[in-house]
């Protein structure tokens, strides 16, 4: 286990939740850029496979709760694309 992996992470772990909150705060997908959520949930699903099949260690557990947050910001994006879509 990195001690600059670990910083990372958390550092991830704290900006993810600033994110969710901005997202539910704004109520709208105008200038959300949905693509970006997906390749970094799938970056998030990389790093957890390597961890799982080559390092397991500790860290694995943020790979999990960062790429559940992501999670939450694309279903939040979905419920709010859903609003738009039935005001116009």
């Amino acid at each position: 286990m990195s001690v600059f992996e670990v910083c990372m992470m958390i550092c991830f772990g704290f900006a993810w939740p600033v994110n969710l909150y901005n997202s539910i705060k704004k109520k709208s997908t105008k200038d959300k850029n949905i693509l970006f959520d997906f390749i970094i949930a799938l970056a998030y699903i990389f790093g957890i496979l390597h961890k799982i099949i080559y390092a397991r260690d500790a860290v694995l557990i943020f790979y999990i709760l960062n790429f559940l947050m992501v999670l939450a910001d694309i279903l939040i994006y979905y419920i709010h694309k859903a609003k738009d879509s039935s005001a116009s």
